[in-house]
């Protein structure tokens, strides 16, 4: 395991501390998961938030038309 200093302003490492205590994790597990996250090598679907993700290819059959009668009957 490497050792890494970082300065933080510390009224944000007062935050993350207690973020931390509240989650049941150290400030370096949450600086590593960050890390982790954002070093990841990009796929297609690191640019879609995770409910997006989860939807995504939901609709392929529906009919754009019948949409929109429903919006124009929902908002008349």
């Amino acid at each position: 395991m490497a050792k890494l200093t970082l300065s933080v302003d510390g009224r944000v490492v007062s935050r993350a501390k207690q973020c931390a205590k509240l989650r049941g994790v150290s400030v370096s597990e949450m600086v590593e998961t960050y890390l982790a996250a954002v070093s990841a090598p990009p796929s297609l679907d690191t640019d879609a938030a995770p409910i997006l993700r989860s939807v995504r290819g939901i609709l392929k059959s529906a009919d754009v038309n019948e949409y929109r009668k429903h919006l124009a009957a929902k908002y008349r």
